[in-house]
């Protein structure tokens, strides 16, 4: 199993981006697809029409978002990937570092290009532009 570390400077508040992470209006915004999210711990959550799932395991608003991370790739991951957002406000900025961990090998390169083609690359031009 293998883990990542990518950092990302949004030129929005976090209030914007933490919107962007757990509003699920927002989530369509930015192209994940059909979803189910919201900011509660212990929460259940889905996005891209239920292709990633998993669960809302420590949430502190507006800071602090971890989740337990399950794909539909074949074969079915058999234990959770563990993603953490960590929001932190610069200047009327938000500095965003995500951790994912437990991920499979041969699912690794597909999920480290994919948080900036698919997930964050994509939340961040949606923030900007409302800004």
């Amino acid at each position: 199993m293998k883990s990542l570390k990518q950092t990302y400077i949004i030129n929005a508040p976090v209030k914007e981006v933490w919107k962007a992470l757990t509003d699920p209006k927002y989530i369509e915004g930015w192209g994940a697809g059909k979803c189910v999210m919201d900011e509660k711990e212990g929460t259940n959550f889905s996005l891209w029409g239920e292709s990633i799932w998993g669960r809302n395991t420590k949430v502190v608003s507006g800071k602090l978002l971890i989740q337990d991370w399950y794909s539909d790739e074949t074969p079915k991951w058999k234990s959770p990937s563990i993603v953490t957002f960590e929001l932190v406000e610069e200047n009327g900025n938000t500095k965003l570092d995500l951790t994912q961990e437990n991920i499979p090998e041969k699912d690794f390169q597909n999920i480290f290009d994919g948080w900036k083609d698919y997930y964050v690359g994509p939340l961040k031009a949606f923030v900007e532009s409302k800004n």
